[in-house]
């Protein structure tokens, strides 16, 4: 087909980072899913998962977000004690008490310095048969502290720019590979569970075919579902029924779907679920959920009989800007004989108090009730054996365990292929029994009827291999 000739190395590496084949992946994977659909293939489950990928980056080569705002702190200390000794030096004015120093601030104030050692030059020169020259002994300490303030200056530009290259949510970053964030990986000879440069890439699959993928920055897979789905339902790939594990399960996660996707079923455990119904869970007196609570009067008695009133609403807004809404409950003190209680006090003499999320327990009753059910508690028994497998034919069959390019853009790309050779892989694999009986028949008539299947995809040319079968 290729008249004997062989693409090089550099054309195939030009073509996987290329604009087009982002274009292509794109184009296939939607056409795929439509075929998919026509055909019966798939129906109206999606599977969500991720796994974490090594980027192309040096594992030693990590910049910490926690070491860079200590750096920064100490180097803004040293700064203000240096532009304090310019000021009793009177070469520079006092810098107000509380300001915020900036590199803006420090170039102008170089420029000060600057324009103080020029005229100490020409006190130099005007002086030179002076001896001990105290403009000469000026003039070298205040370029002593310029080539400090030079230091501190860069230092704080350096600072600003990691600031930047971590974001809003990242915590570390590669220096050979800014958009890699270190992670957990499977993938760990040491058995140390060192973090290791990676992405985390999340797919949604159905009958073992990718039909959606995305690459996220952070390790959590928490913070990647709503984008995730928001990333499937833009694409339309998107199923009815959404199908992930315990990892996805959250507060914030559930409030979105019940919001944004109110048509779609979501089949997504909490992480306590299953301890909730083991018996240690349940005879454990600390356990709000064990105690005996009156709807009417709202209130709680505790194993020890101790009655917790209503007292006030409270919010908590955790650091990603999500606002929780809970009850509070204060133990009632005094009996009806206004004797102190003990057990309503702490070990430090202080009333006992219980805050009660009524929203996550509304979520996590609903995930119960869904999961318990015979025909949404079978759809979820299927995730490990569609997404699971995906994973493995991607590391083992493949091995494809590490990206062999940097930057988020080139990484997504890279994926894009890789989640296309899965899906042949396992449409190849439907399609040969099948394939095989009918070419007993006619063999010329199969081929044809197989190759219009990826035409069907949107594919402009197969391989010489594929043709062969």
């Amino acid at each position: 087909m290729i008249a004997d000739q062989v693409p090089s190395y550099r054309t195939i590496c030009r073509f996987r980072i290329s604009d087009e084949l982002a274009t292509l992946t794109d184009e296939s994977l939607g056409n795929l899913t439509v075929f998919l659909e026509q055909q019966g293939l798939i129906n109206d489950v999606s599977f969500i998962d991720g796994t974490k990928i090594l980027a192309d980056a040096n594992k030693y080569s990590f910049v910490w977000k926690k070491n860079t705002i200590r750096f920064d702190k100490s180097n803004r200390d040293q700064l203000v004690a240096l532009l304090g000794e310019l000021h009793e030096a009177k070469v520079i004015g006092e810098v107000p008490a509380g300001s915020e120093v900036t590199p803006e601030m420090l170039d102008a104030i170089i420029g000060v310095v600057e324009d103080k050692l020029i005229a100490l030059d020409e006190t130099v020169k005007a002086t030179e048969k002076v001896s001990p020259n105290p403009a000469k002994q000026q003039r070298r300490k205040l370029k002593s502290k310029k080539s400090k303030l030079d230091e501190r200056c860069e230092k704080m530009r350096e600072h600003e720019q990691q600031q930047a290259t971590y974001g809003k949510w990242r915590n570390s970053y590669s220096k050979t590979d800014h958009d890699a964030t270190f992670m957990r990986v499977k993938e760990d000879p040491m058995q140390n569970g060192q973090l290791k440069p990676a992405y985390n890439l999340q797919i949604a699959t159905n009958n073992q075919f990718v039909t959606g993928f995305d690459i996220f920055q952070n390790p959590t897979d928490t913070r990647t579902f709503p984008i995730f789905l928001k990333h499937l339902k833009a694409h339309q790939a998107l199923e009815k029924i959404i199908v992930a594990d315990a990892g996805y399960g959250s507060e914030s996660n559930y409030r979105y779907c019940e919001d944004e996707l109110e048509k779609h079923t979501v089949l997504v455990p909490y992480g306590t679920m299953l301890k909730e119904n083991s018996r240690k869970w349940k005879s454990d007196d600390r356990k709000v959920m064990n105690w005996d609570y009156y709807d009417k009067d709202d209130y709680f008695i505790d194993p020890k009989g101790v009655r917790f009133n209503f007292n006030a609403y409270r919010e908590r807004t955790d650091k990603y800007g999500f606002t929780r809404q809970f009850k509070e409950y204060v133990a009632e003190k005094y009996d009806e004989n206004h004797q102190l209680i003990p057990a309503a006090l702490t070990a430090k003499e202080n009333l006992r108090r219980i805050s009660v999320n009524e929203a996550w327990e509304y979520f996590k009753a609903k995930e119960r009730d869904l999961l318990s059910a015979p025909e949404t508690g079978s759809i979820y028994a299927q995730r490990k054996i569609d997404v699971e497998p995906v994973f493995g034919r991607m590391k083992a069959y493949l091995h494809f365990n590490r990206f062999s390019v940097r930057g988020l853009d080139k990484v997504k790309k890279e994926a894009g292929i890789v989640v296309m050779a899965l899906n042949i892989l396992k449409l190849t694999a439907i399609g040969r029994p099948t394939q095989q009986k009918a070419m007993n028949k006619n063999p010329r008539k199969t081929k044809i009827r197989f190759c219009v299947g990826f035409y069907d995809l949107g594919a402009s040319y197969v391989t010489a291999p594929f043709l062969a079968s």
